[in-house]
């Protein structure tokens, strides 16, 4: 079981890159990561990229 929660918070720090990378929500993605896991993941890829920031 241990491993189980290992590998969902894998996964939440990786979708916060990846969300990074997409000019969104580190921090937001992270924590709704940790409530939807692969849906999360599906949802990040899915969207573009946030057009509305610009560096």
């Amino acid at each position: 079981m241990e491993g189980y929660f290992v590998g969902w918070g894998t996964l939440a720090l990786i979708n916060a890159g990846l969300a990074q990378g997409k000019n969104r929500s580190g921090l937001g993605w992270f924590l709704l990561s940790l409530l939807l896991g692969p849906i999360a993941t599906f949802l990040i890829v899915v969207l573009g990229k946030n057009q509305a920031y610009r560096e």
